[in-house]
C-alpha cells in the first residue's frame, strides 16, 4: 500500500497526468511493476524496439540521441510512450544518472489504461502535438 501511495504521489508530477483524478492515477500506478535501475543503467536503447514506457518516480536521467545530450529526466518524466503507441524503435537512450525508482508499464497495460482513462488519452494526444509542434519550430523555425 505504501509504494502505490509513494507512486501515486510521484504521478502527480508528470504533465502527462496532470489532468488524471486520484482514481484514475492509481488505476495507472495499478498498471505497472515498480522497479530500481542502478546509477548508470540504460533504461532504453535509441533503436530497440519498444515494449513498455517508463515513468520515473525518483531520479535522475540523461537523454541521449545519436550519442547527443538533448535532456536530463527526473521525477514525472515519461520514457517510451511513443514506442507504445507506433510499435517504433526508441528514439534515445536514456542512462540513469543517479538510482532511479521506475515505474514500468507494459503496451498491453498501457493500452488498457488508456481505454479506462479517457483524461489520459486527451493529454496524451496533448503532449504529442505539443512535441511535434517543438520538432515543427525546430526543423522549419
Amino acid at each position: 500500500m505504501a509504494d502505490l501511495k509513494n507512486s501515486l504521489k510521484h504521478l502527480r508530477y508528470s504533465p502527462l497526468f496532470s489532468s488524471c483524478s486520484s482514481k484514475d492515477l492509481e488505476k495507472i500506478a495499478k498498471a505497472g511493476d515498480r522497479i530500481t535501475l542502478e546509477k548508470g543503467e540504460i533504461l532504453t536503447k535509441q533503436g530497440d524496439p519498444g515494449k513498455e514506457a517508463f515513468i520515473i518516480l525518483s531520479g535522475k536521467a540523461t537523454v541521449k540521441r545519436s550519442g547527443k545530450k538533448v535532456a536530463t529526466i527526473s521525477t514525472g518524466s515519461v520514457v517510451g510512450e511513443l514506442s507504445l503507441l507506433d510499435h517504433g524503435p526508441r528514439t534515445a537512450t536514456v542512462t540513469c544518472d543517479t538510482e532511479c525508482q521506475v515505474l514500468v508499464i507494459s503496451r498491453g497495460n498501457f493500452l488498457r489504461v488508456i481505454d479506462k482513462v479517457p483524461a489520459l488519452t486527451h493529454k496524451l494526444f496533448a503532449a504529442l502535438a505539443t512535441r511535434i509542434r517543438d520538432l515543427d519550430r525546430a526543423y522549419f523555425g
